[in-house]
């Protein structure tokens, strides 16, 4: 008898549920999350956010088929406290980073809205295929109650493709951030043998499968004890529901002296000294870490 395999934490679930001409993927971050978190003093509020932004990318960017390829996920406020929002994934490496002006979120309450975030704000979710350097972007308005609810309009306005977004986060006082989700979305045209109408959301097998699906709970989602296979049956336990892990997900902050000489060297060399301070030096503050590089000018010039 063959051991079963289960998924946890910090790797996707990949299910397809033929008969209803469905696929979907479930994560659940843990550990990867909250190395992401440590190099900020983030709240409450904006560590949640942060959080389910995080899985919403990992749920989109595990989707890239070819490797190399890069998902962006990337919110802009339009007057909100929060000023920037990015996260994004390449070949399971993920990283994150929120700003923000701390006073004025401090004031939201501790459920805010999408707009008392981010006020007239917008999300750019963009595709950078690495095999055809062909680079796909939809940019949506940020409105609903989640950040989950605003990808699903980009997967209706710039996809055509139907789409259910579920996405859970919360803090232990033991495991620290947690946070899950679920991308189930209706088959595009011609995968499994069938075509289907892109403009038409209410097909039934759609709708059986969204009703099953929005039965799902936050505390599911971000529950250590149940496997990402458990809830993927538990939901669909009357349909025959293939499953495959993903790949894992690790931290995936790129930056080093090495990297940011080449970035830099693309400056002209009368802008790098006078970025450079009194010791030859350019500190470069890489956001998503939290630390600062000092990068010697004569490094840099060995990329040009």
């Amino acid at each position: 008898m063959s051991e079963t395999i289960e998924t946890w934490f910090d790797q996707p679930l990949v299910f397809t549920i033929a008969e209803r001409h469905v696929r979907g993927r479930l994560v659940r971050l843990g550990p990867v999350l909250n190395t992401i978190m440590a190099a900020h003093n983030y709240p409450p509020v904006a560590e949640k956010l942060l959080a389910e932004a995080l899985v919403l990318t990992v749920l989109l960017g595990s989707t890239l088929k070819a490797d190399g390829g890069q998902m962006t996920l990337q919110a802009q406020t339009g007057g909100g406290p929060v000023e920037l929002l990015v996260c994004d994934y390449r070949g399971g490496e993920l990283r994150g980073y929120l700003k923000f002006d701390a006073e004025r979120l401090a004031e939201v309450g501790s459920d805010p809205t999408l707009f008392a975030l981010f006020g007239e704000g917008f999300l750019a979710i963009t595709f950078d295929q690495s095999a055809t350097s062909e680079r796909y972007q939809g940019i949506v308005p940020l409105e609903g109650v989640s950040i989950g609810e605003a990808a699903e309009h980009y997967f209706e306005q710039s996809e055509q493709i139907a789409s259910l977004i579920r996405l859970s986060a919360r803090h232990d006082a033991e495991a620290g951030c947690v946070a899950g989700g679920l991308l189930l979305q209706h088959l595009p045209e011609g995968e499994v043998g069938r075509d289907r109408l892109h403009v038409r959301h209410d097909h039934p097998e759609w709708e059986h499968a969204k009703a099953i699906a929005t039965t799902l709970k936050g505390e599911e989602l971000t529950d250590p004890a149940t496997s990402l296979e458990t809830l993927a049956w538990r939901l669909f336990h009357e349909e025959e529901v293939r499953v495959e892990p993903g790949i894992p997900v690790s931290r995936g902050c790129r930056c080093s002296v090495d990297y940011f000489a080449g970035v830099l060297s693309k400056f002209p060399e009368s802008e790098r000294r006078e970025m450079a301070d009194d010791a030859g030096l350019v500190q470069v503050d890489c956001a998503f870490c939290s630390r600062v590089f000092p990068i010697p000018l004569d490094e840099i010039a060995t990329h040009g």
